[in-house]
Protein backbone atom coordinates (compact mmCIF):
# COMPACT_ATOMS: atom_id res chain seq x y z
CA UNK A 1 0.00 0.00 0.00
CA UNK A 2 2.65 2.82 0.73
CA UNK A 3 5.06 1.32 -2.38
CA UNK A 4 4.36 4.85 -3.87
CA UNK A 5 6.47 5.75 -6.61
CA UNK A 6 7.22 7.67 -10.40
CA UNK A 7 4.71 10.32 -9.19
CA UNK A 8 4.02 13.61 -11.44
CA UNK A 9 1.25 16.07 -11.08
CA UNK A 10 -0.23 17.39 -13.86
CA UNK A 11 -3.47 19.50 -15.18
CA UNK A 12 -6.90 17.14 -15.42
CA UNK A 13 -8.56 18.23 -18.87
CA UNK A 14 -11.11 15.12 -18.57
CA UNK A 15 -12.70 13.03 -15.42
CA UNK A 16 -15.00 10.50 -15.07
CA UNK A 17 -15.48 11.63 -11.55
CA UNK A 18 -14.93 15.44 -11.53
CA UNK A 19 -17.03 18.31 -14.01
CA UNK A 20 -14.96 21.79 -12.83
CA UNK A 21 -18.01 24.69 -13.37
CA UNK A 22 -18.47 27.95 -12.20
CA UNK A 23 -21.57 29.44 -11.26
CA UNK A 24 -22.25 33.58 -11.77
CA UNK A 25 -25.09 34.66 -9.49
CA UNK A 26 -26.64 38.06 -8.19
CA UNK A 27 -27.34 37.78 -4.14
CA UNK A 28 -29.29 40.37 -2.81
CA UNK A 29 -27.92 43.07 -5.00
CA UNK A 30 -24.39 41.96 -5.16
CA UNK A 31 -23.35 40.36 -8.02
CA UNK A 32 -21.06 36.59 -7.09
CA UNK A 33 -19.30 33.88 -8.74
CA UNK A 34 -18.80 30.73 -7.15
CA UNK A 35 -16.41 27.81 -8.38
CA UNK A 36 -17.66 24.16 -7.42
CA UNK A 37 -17.33 20.84 -8.88
CA UNK A 38 -20.24 17.94 -9.70
CA UNK A 39 -19.40 14.68 -8.76
CA UNK A 40 -21.61 11.95 -7.90
CA UNK A 41 -23.39 10.49 -4.62
CA UNK A 42 -22.66 8.22 -2.01
CA UNK A 43 -23.09 5.95 0.49
CA UNK A 44 -20.83 4.40 3.25
CA UNK A 45 -21.39 2.28 5.94
CA UNK A 46 -20.88 1.65 9.64
CA UNK A 47 -20.02 -1.53 9.83
CA UNK A 48 -19.93 -3.73 13.63
CA UNK A 49 -19.04 -7.33 14.20
CA UNK A 50 -20.98 -8.97 17.20
CA UNK A 51 -18.80 -11.85 17.04
CA UNK A 52 -16.00 -9.72 18.11
CA UNK A 53 -17.37 -6.84 19.17
CA UNK A 54 -15.51 -4.26 17.19
CA UNK A 55 -16.11 -1.84 14.25
CA UNK A 56 -14.43 -2.49 10.61
CA UNK A 57 -13.16 0.02 8.78
CA UNK A 58 -10.74 0.23 6.28
CA UNK A 59 -7.40 1.82 5.23
CA UNK A 60 -6.58 3.10 2.05
CA UNK A 61 -3.77 5.81 0.32
CA UNK A 62 -5.57 8.74 -0.46
CA UNK A 63 -3.74 11.10 -3.30
CA UNK A 64 -5.82 14.01 -2.57
CA UNK A 65 -4.69 13.96 1.07
CA UNK A 66 -1.29 13.20 -0.06
CA UNK A 67 -0.92 15.78 -1.92
CA UNK A 68 -1.87 18.36 0.65
CA UNK A 69 0.76 17.21 2.70
CA UNK A 70 3.10 17.68 -0.31
CA UNK A 71 1.90 21.13 -0.99
CA UNK A 72 2.03 22.04 2.93
CA UNK A 73 5.54 20.55 3.03
CA UNK A 74 6.68 21.54 -1.04
CA UNK A 75 4.07 24.36 -2.12
CA UNK A 76 6.40 25.56 -5.17
CA UNK A 77 4.93 22.19 -6.56
CA UNK A 78 1.89 23.50 -7.69
CA UNK A 79 2.80 26.52 -8.87
CA UNK A 80 2.73 25.62 -12.29
CA UNK A 81 -0.27 24.05 -12.28
CA UNK A 82 -1.72 25.68 -14.87
CA UNK A 83 0.94 24.64 -17.57
CA UNK A 84 -0.04 21.64 -19.66
CA UNK A 85 3.15 19.87 -18.92
CA UNK A 86 3.49 17.54 -15.80
CA UNK A 87 6.08 17.96 -12.90
CA UNK A 88 7.85 15.23 -11.42
CA UNK A 89 7.60 15.08 -7.53
CA UNK A 90 11.45 15.38 -6.07
CA UNK A 91 12.40 13.41 -2.85
CA UNK A 92 8.22 12.87 -2.53
CA UNK A 93 7.32 12.74 0.82
CA UNK A 94 6.89 8.62 2.61
CA UNK A 95 3.06 7.52 1.15
CA UNK A 96 1.65 7.12 4.53
CA UNK A 97 1.35 10.72 5.23
CA UNK A 98 -1.55 10.09 2.10
CA UNK A 99 -3.34 6.81 3.78
CA UNK A 100 -6.82 7.19 6.11
CA UNK A 101 -8.74 5.48 8.02
CA UNK A 102 -12.33 5.35 6.70
CA UNK A 103 -15.93 3.74 6.85
CA UNK A 104 -16.69 1.79 4.32
CA UNK A 105 -18.09 3.34 1.22
CA UNK A 106 -18.71 3.98 -2.66
CA UNK A 107 -19.99 6.39 -5.21
CA UNK A 108 -23.47 6.12 -6.55
CA UNK A 109 -22.86 5.83 -10.10
CA UNK A 110 -25.59 2.24 -10.92
CA UNK A 111 -29.05 3.96 -11.95
CA UNK A 112 -30.29 0.41 -11.53
CA UNK A 113 -29.57 -0.20 -8.37
CA UNK A 114 -30.79 1.11 -5.27
CA UNK A 115 -28.93 3.01 -2.45
CA UNK A 116 -29.16 0.05 -0.10
CA UNK A 117 -27.97 -2.66 -2.73
CA UNK A 118 -25.08 -0.22 -3.36
CA UNK A 119 -24.09 -0.04 -0.06
CA UNK A 120 -24.47 -3.87 0.51
CA UNK A 121 -22.26 -4.43 -2.80
CA UNK A 122 -19.47 -2.43 -1.31
CA UNK A 123 -19.59 -4.13 2.43
CA UNK A 124 -18.81 -7.56 0.37
CA UNK A 125 -16.15 -6.10 -1.91
CA UNK A 126 -14.82 -3.71 0.33
CA UNK A 127 -14.83 -5.51 3.48
CA UNK A 128 -15.67 -8.96 2.38
CA UNK A 129 -18.97 -9.89 4.62
CA UNK A 130 -22.22 -10.57 2.81
CA UNK A 131 -25.25 -8.19 4.29
CA UNK A 132 -28.84 -8.68 3.05
CA UNK A 133 -30.19 -4.99 2.15
CA UNK A 134 -33.24 -5.75 4.10
CA UNK A 135 -30.47 -6.12 7.58
CA UNK A 136 -29.22 -2.58 7.29
CA UNK A 137 -30.29 0.39 8.91
CA UNK A 138 -30.35 4.46 7.26
CA UNK A 139 -28.83 6.28 9.93
CA UNK A 140 -28.77 9.80 8.25
CA UNK A 141 -28.13 11.39 5.02
CA UNK A 142 -25.91 14.64 4.86
CA UNK A 143 -24.18 17.27 2.70
CA UNK A 144 -20.14 16.92 2.09
CA UNK A 145 -17.43 19.16 0.51
CA UNK A 146 -20.64 22.00 0.61
CA UNK A 147 -18.03 24.64 -0.26
CA UNK A 148 -16.79 22.23 -3.68
CA UNK A 149 -19.12 19.36 -4.70
CA UNK A 150 -22.78 19.84 -2.17
CA UNK A 151 -22.90 16.15 -3.20
CA UNK A 152 -25.00 14.18 -0.48
CA UNK A 153 -23.38 10.53 1.02
CA UNK A 154 -26.01 8.22 3.18
CA UNK A 155 -24.73 6.61 6.38
CA UNK A 156 -26.23 2.99 7.16
CA UNK A 157 -25.12 0.61 10.05
CA UNK A 158 -24.61 -2.18 9.33
CA UNK A 159 -24.22 -5.46 11.66
CA UNK A 160 -22.35 -8.84 11.01
CA UNK A 161 -20.37 -11.42 12.13
CA UNK A 162 -18.03 -14.20 11.51
CA UNK A 163 -20.11 -16.32 9.64
CA UNK A 164 -21.23 -13.82 7.12
CA UNK A 165 -17.68 -13.61 6.34
CA UNK A 166 -17.46 -14.54 2.16
CA UNK A 167 -13.54 -13.17 1.63
CA UNK A 168 -10.90 -10.95 2.77
CA UNK A 169 -12.29 -7.64 1.23
CA UNK A 170 -9.55 -5.41 -0.25
CA UNK A 171 -11.40 -4.13 -2.68
CA UNK A 172 -11.16 -4.44 -7.18
CA UNK A 173 -8.08 -4.90 -7.81
CA UNK A 174 -8.94 -4.48 -11.59
CA UNK A 175 -10.15 -1.16 -10.54
CA UNK A 176 -6.80 -0.04 -8.51
CA UNK A 177 -8.55 -0.31 -5.31
CA UNK A 178 -6.28 -1.29 -2.91
CA UNK A 179 -7.45 -1.33 0.19
CA UNK A 180 -6.76 -2.88 4.38
CA UNK A 181 -9.79 -4.12 6.69
CA UNK A 182 -9.00 -2.94 10.00
CA UNK A 183 -11.02 -3.74 13.28
CA UNK A 184 -11.43 -1.07 15.64
CA UNK A 185 -12.08 -2.79 19.33
CA UNK A 186 -15.53 -1.40 20.75
CA UNK A 187 -13.44 -0.29 23.91
CA UNK A 188 -11.00 1.79 21.97
CA UNK A 189 -13.53 2.90 19.36
CA UNK A 190 -13.60 6.47 21.22
CA UNK A 191 -9.99 6.87 21.94
CA UNK A 192 -9.34 5.90 17.87
CA UNK A 193 -11.68 8.65 17.09
CA UNK A 194 -9.97 11.38 18.28
CA UNK A 195 -6.42 10.62 18.08
CA UNK A 196 -5.35 12.54 15.50
CA UNK A 197 -1.92 10.23 15.00
CA UNK A 198 -5.01 8.11 13.34
CA UNK A 199 -6.04 10.10 9.98
CA UNK A 200 -9.31 9.69 9.46
CA UNK A 201 -12.79 11.19 8.02
CA UNK A 202 -15.76 12.69 10.06
CA UNK A 203 -17.88 9.86 8.95
CA UNK A 204 -15.85 7.75 11.28
CA UNK A 205 -15.99 10.23 14.39
CA UNK A 206 -19.72 10.76 13.47
CA UNK A 207 -20.69 7.18 13.22
CA UNK A 208 -18.67 6.23 16.68
CA UNK A 209 -20.10 8.67 18.36
CA UNK A 210 -23.87 7.47 16.91
CA UNK A 211 -23.09 3.70 17.95
CA UNK A 212 -22.49 4.78 21.64
CA UNK A 213 -25.40 7.24 21.82
CA UNK A 214 -27.98 4.95 20.03
CA UNK A 215 -26.56 0.98 19.88
CA UNK A 216 -24.13 0.67 22.92
CA UNK A 217 -26.56 1.01 25.61
CA UNK A 218 -28.54 -1.68 24.31
CA UNK A 219 -25.63 -3.96 24.33
CA UNK A 220 -25.88 -7.10 26.62
CA UNK A 221 -23.80 -6.57 29.76
CA UNK A 222 -20.57 -8.34 30.47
Amino acid sequence: MEAIEELAVQPCTSSLYLRPFRLSYRQNGTKKFWDFMRTHDSVSILIFNTSRQCFVVVKQFRPAVYMCEVERHHPQVFQNQDKESSASLENPLPAVVGVTYELCAGIVDKPGLSLEEIACEEVLEECGYRVPTAELRRITSYRSGVGLTGSRQTLFYAEVNDQMRASGGGGQPEEGELIEVVEIPLGESMKFAYDETFPKTMGVIFSFMWFHNNIAPKLPKK
